[in-house]
């Protein structure tokens, strides 16, 4: 495989991360055991800044890298993996917002509430730039008769 269907798989496995840890976290904030509260502070907005450093923005920058290299002569597979970690992004994202309403007032912060949304909002281009390579096609060379 060249290097831009490696960075495609690559940002594929940290959208997959990133959707995964935002999930647990926010499942972990619905469902608090009872002696985590004792002599424990938690504090969501950390946890979710060093999630979004450690998966999407790398996640965003391999997908951004591999359309850049083929984004000349188009890519299916590489098209449906930029679009398939835009469409793992959202559905983690609605996954997390479903479960706002369950979470403890102590835990809900404007970053807890406002993230989901933020991302569901941002995983559109990454969904429409997956799909311009799968439109793109390769071009043909011109035959010189002369």
């Amino acid at each position: 495989m060249a290097i831009e269907k490696w960075t495609a798989v690559a940002s594929i496995g940290l959208f997959a991360m990133f959707s995964g840890e935002m999930i647990s976290i926010y499942f972990f904030m619905t469902n608090v055991p009872t002696d985590f509260e004792f002599g424990m502070v938690f504090e969501a907005n950390p946890k979710i800044l060093q999630f979004i450093s450690i998966g999407v923005a790398p996640a965003s920058i391999l997908a951004a890298l591999s359309f850049i290299l083929s984004r000349r002569y188009g890519s299916k597979p590489i098209g449906l993996m930029i679009l398939g970690g835009g469409i793992i992004m959202l559905s983690g994202m609605a996954i997390c917002y479903s479960l706002i309403g369950q979470i403890a007032e102590q835990y809900l912060t404007d970053s807890v509430k406002l993230v989901p949304l933020l991302f569901m909002i941002l995983s559109a281009p990454v969904m429409i730039v997956g799909g311009i390579l799968l439109k793109t096609k390769k071009k043909r060379p011109k035959k010189e008769y002369f």
